[in-house]
């Protein structure tokens, strides 16, 4: 649920910070110009390694550690992709921990006689447990705009990793260090409306990565009187927003985002909705990407619109399905066809036997125009729901947790799959991610802690009886799909 900005917004940002930073490390004594190229290239990568180590070292006082951070980050700052990269893999490769002296360490620990001596070398071995890498990433946190620098440095860690374990080591030490920074206990909610400040309306606009603002007035409909729209914000982040929620108040809960997202629709009286419809949570930082921001994120912005219209008693989502179709697509045909096997779904197999389709309910789906053709619509809606509710409930990632990011979001932050709805994003791109599919997670208050605590301690999955059962048509098929191939020699 993550997009870049735009460039121009990136050439604003990077153009403002190097101005302070080239400030800040102007006051470093005995400072002199950058001679560090682009690229890295010949004694580049030395002079930066030297830099490094001088971070490391610490010489002086505050101001001179402040200094020596922002002459470093500037630098990264004016590296082409080619010299980040590599700048990225001295941080990692030269960096690392201490492995002859943390074995060291841990010997003498090992051979402590006294309780003294244990708590000294336990303080020691921490210290080596640190890579120098973490040491030196911590000392921008003390310069402006510092923690933004290793949001945006992580995101170009991100795309940087390839099999490469030390990067891959390096992007674990940095999620440590913005997972503990970034918890939502330390995030500030704040509401944005049409009046809010223009730089920030404008990140809104490149930030949404759930349904595209198409212009001006898309995103004036989308704050409009029976809307609602809010960001948090980290402190040492004040203009950079982490999260958009976007809210809609109607009547009923939604099914169909294009409905809802009707610019010529006439706004709502938010006094008479009863339902608060959360259609667009979109991450604003790219170098956030897998990091929790803790639960119960959600429920503070439900605790926010309820104080506001006490009236309203229901809060869902209109919730994307984003790893349905690529699930979908990589089953192959006999995994498909227990799933769906012939003879259950009636009119779907009347379908593929007079289009002459094969058993493969997917070559119905690879026409252009199913959607709006009556016949193939009505014959695939049911095999579709079930197969999606099966793979919301059943089908795991490699950790036992639900596969759909989506679903792992809304669920451990204590939600329920209330429905599937038919058809909710017609869009090209919500019919090539889900066929077209999309969810209500339903947020109860009172049930709120009981369905977190549930899911993060045991994986249990709130749902519906109307989502259970349609994951449970599948699993009876299969059953009828045995006994029919017993029936041949046993009676029941």
């Amino acid at each position: 649920m993550v997009v870049d900005a735009t460039p121009s917004l990136i050439d604003r940002y990077l153009g403002s910070l190097r101005r302070v930073w080239r400030e800040v490390s102007g006051r470093l004594p005995g400072a002199i110009a950058p001679t560090i190229e682009p690229d890295l290239q010949g004694a580049s990568a030395a002079q930066l390694r030297e830099r490094m180590r001088e971070c490391l070292e610490a010489r002086g006082g505050e101001v001179s550690a402040r200094a020596r951070a922002a002459d470093l980050g500037e630098t990264y700052l004016r590296l082409t992709p080619a010299g980040r990269k590599l700048f990225l893999s001295i941080l990692a490769h030269d960096f690392d921990l201490p492995r002859d002296q943390l074995h060291g360490a841990a010997q003498d620990y090992l051979g402590a006689t006294t309780v003294e001596q244990r708590q000294h070398l336990e303080a020691r071995l921490r210290e080596f447990l640190t890579a120098p890498r973490v040491k030196l990433l911590t000392q921008f946190n003390a310069i402006p705009q510092g923690i933004k620098f290793l949001v945006d440095m992580r995101a170009d860690l991100l795309a940087s990793i390839g099999e490469d374990a030390a990067l891959a080591a390096l992007e674990s030490d940095m999620r440590q260090l913005l997972t503990s920074w970034f918890d939502v206990g330390f995030l500030d909610l704040k509401p944005i409306t049409w009046d809010s400040a223009a730089s920030l309306l404008e990140k809104l606009i490149a930030y949404e990565a759930v349904h595209k603002i198409q212009s001006w007035a898309d995103l004036r409909n989308r704050l409009d009187s029976d809307r609602r729209c809010y960001a948090f914000f980290h402190p040492r982040m004040p203009g950079e927003p982490v999260i958009f929620v976007q809210v809609a108040l109607v009547t009923g809960m939604s099914a169909s985002i294009q409905d809802l997202l009707d610019e010529g629709a006439p706004a709502n009286d938010p006094r008479k909705a009863d339902t608060a419809i959360f259609y667009s949570i979109s991450n604003a930082q790219v170098g956030l990407r897998g990091i929790g921001f803790g639960n119960f994120l959600i429920k503070q912005v439900v605790d926010d619109v309820a104080r506001q219209f006490p009236q309203i008693e229901t809060f869902a989502t209109l919730s994307p399905l984003p790893g349905f179709g690529r699930w979908l697509a990589g089953l192959d045909a006999p995994a498909l066809a227990a799933l769906v096997p012939a003879q259950r779904f009636e009119a779907l197999d009347a379908l593929l036997a007079a289009r002459s389709l094969g058993a493969d309910p997917r070559s119905v789906l690879a026409g252009d125009g199913w959607a709006a053709d009556r016949e193939a619509a009505a014959a695939l809606r049911e095999p579709l729901i079930s197969l999606a509710a099966h793979y919301l409930i059943e089908v795991k990632d490699r950790q036992g947790r639900p596969r759909d990011a989506v679903a792992r979001f809304h669920l451990g932050n204590g939600a329920a799959i209330e429905r599937i709805t038919w058809l909710g994003d017609r869009s090209a791109k919500g019919l090539a991610e889900a066929a077209g599919l999309m969810v209500n997670y339903q947020y109860r208050t009172a049930d709120i802690e009981h369905n977190h605590e549930a899911f993060a301690a045991h994986g249990t999955i709130a749902a519906s009886d109307a989502v259970r059962a349609a994951s449970a048509r599948l699993h009876a098929a299969r059953r009828e799909q045995r006994f029919s191939f017993l029936g041949g020699h046993l009676r029941f």
